[in-house]
């Protein structure tokens, strides 16, 4: 760059901050017990030019996406679906196993606590049916852990017989009461 170039700027510049340090100063040698709007013209120097200020630019927050509100969701709200089992059957076959894949995703990612409810049909005795309600609900806890699910999050129980989804005494309603139901607990 040009050398005379630099110095006239430098000149400019310097004639204008000391230009702004006199307006400055004039309004401070007076003893008015008046304050005076800084927005508006005192009168010295209205003539000259203003710099532009600096702006500073305006932070914009991510929008935050919020999913769904485990704590205060049913487990069936978000996804997490029951398990069903064969008469008399307490062990995984590969469609619960896939099911329970997808709920383990989900469950991790909840962070909640969740509790498994074994059920049974009403076919058998009472304490026959609370015993193979917790076997379903262990079978299914155990296969969560196994997938990475924290055995803290889990609880497990047995209602047995005592809480039927369906209500009858037939092939079809025994088949929807033959679960592990997942519950706020």
């Amino acid at each position: 760059m040009n050398r005379g170039w630099i110095s006239r700027n430098l000149l400019l510049i310097a004639g204008l901050v000391l230009m702004v340090a006199m307006v400055s100063l004039a309004g401070c040698g007076s003893k008015s017990d008046v304050e005076t709007d800084p927005a508006a013209g005192s009168g010295v120097g209205d003539e000259t030019e203003t710099l532009p200020t600096e702006t500073v630019p305006e932070v914009v927050e991510p929008e935050v996406e919020t999913g769904p509100d485990y704590l205060n969701l049913d487990p069936a709200d978000y996804g997490v679906e029951d398990v069903y089992f064969a008469f008399d059957q307490y062990d995984l076959d590969d469609e619960s196993m896939g099911l329970l894949s997808h709920n383990a995703r989900i469950i991790k990612e909840a962070g909640v606590t969740i509790l498994i409810s074994g059920h049974g049909d009403e076919r058998g005795t009472i304490e026959y049916n609370l015993a193979l309600g917790e076997k379903r609900a262990r079978a299914v806890r155990d296969y969560l852990v196994s997938l990475g699910v924290t055995v803290g999050q889990l609880k497990i129980t047995s209602y047995g017989e005592s809480k039927p989804f369906a209500m009858g005494s037939n092939e079809d309603a025994w088949a929807k009461n033959r679960r592990a139901h997942f519950e706020r607990p």
